[in-house]
């Protein structure tokens, strides 16, 4: 009688998180680092996202991540923004997420929740309160032959996070 009551007690601990390793074990693209498939975001994403006071739903569609060589994700992703006031929701039109130290245009940002804005010519990350976090020039792709709201692309290493035209440099720390 011990020992059904010990395996239990070690089902009940180790089962609930032994789904994410038998999928990776059978489709180890699950751990894969890089740009993150859309059917790999919606496994990690958030359904709704608090900034300012408000929770709002996350565009799953409009949701993008990326997988660091040791396993950390950055996600970003469109949100809906109807609930605010016309001074927040023009400088917040997502979530960013990062579990690692990363650069944006060369500016350090640490791990944490942020809202972020394409606006005008700049990309502004802010703090969940709507401080200014990073600020800096966006950068325009006249080439790219089909925008789309939100996408990150990666070529040899270097990531691009684009909202329609403008994108920004996103640099992985080592």
């Amino acid at each position: 009688m011990n020992t059904l009551v010990r395996l239990s007690w070690i089902a009940v601990v180790v089962l609930p998180g032994s789904h994410v390793w038998a999928q990776a074990a059978a489709r180890p693209d699950l751990l894969k680092p890089g740009v993150l498939t859309s059917a790999d975001v919606k496994t990690i994403a958030p359904t709704s996202y608090y900034y300012a006071g408000h929770a709002a739903s996350v565009q799953l569609r409009n949701t993008v991540g990326i997988r660091t060589q040791d396993g950390k994700n950055i996600l970003a992703g469109m949100v809906d923004t109807s609930g605010y006031s016309t001074a927040i929701a023009q400088k917040y039109q997502g979530f960013f997420i990062t579990e690692t130290k990363i650069q944006i245009e060369g500016t350090g940002v640490e791990p944490g929740e942020y809202g972020f804005g394409f606006m005008n010519d700049r990309f502004i990350l802010t703090n969940v309160g709507g401080g200014d976090v990073v600020n800096v020039p966006a950068k325009r792709d006249d080439q790219m032959k089909r925008p789309v709201p939100l996408k990150i692309t990666e070529e040899n290493g270097d990531y691009r996070l684009y909202a329609g035209r403008k994108y920004v440099a996103l640099t992985l720390h080592a």
